[in-house]
Order: structure tokens, then sequence, then C-alpha cells
């Protein structure tokens, strides 16, 4: 079966961007994830008074964006242009 990609590598550095709207998709979902943690948790609590929990949740919604990207994008490998 073969398996669609929704991130293209980047054609200059190590990454991925969005190339179908499933990437994009995933994208939106995390930024709105991001913002939504962010002011959640300086609503609630107090991003000076606990910058490890804070730096925790901002980790573990990036960690599962890199790797749904590895799993759902080109492989990853340093690139430098055509």
């Amino acid at each position: 079966m073969k398996t669609h990609i929704w991130f293209r590598a980047k054609c200059y550095g190590w990454g991925w961007y969005p190339s179908t709207w499933q990437g994009w998709l995933v994208l939106l979902v995390w930024l709105i994830l991001l913002f939504l943690w962010i002011g959640l948790f300086d609503f609630y609590f107090s991003i000076e008074k606990n910058v490890l929990g804070y730096l925790v949740g901002v980790f573990v919604l990036t960690g599962s964006l890199i790797y749904l990207c590895w799993i759902k994008g080109e492989k990853p490998r340093w690139r430098w242009g055509e």
C-alpha cells in the first residue's frame, strides 16, 4: 500500500513543510493547541512561577508535531539544494 506524503523535505537545511491539506491541517491544529496551552497555562498558573511545567507542555506538543512529520513526511536529511 502506497503511503501519501503530507510533508515534503526542505530544499535547504533540515526539516519539512506541509505539502497537502492534511499537512496544513496538522500544522493548524498544532498552532491552535500551542496557543491554547500558553493561554490556559498563563490563566490557571503563572508561567514565571512554573516554567518547567510550561516548557514540558510546549516540548510535548512540538515533539508530537516532529514525530508526525517524521512518520508522514519524506525522510529527513541535510540538504544543500538541488
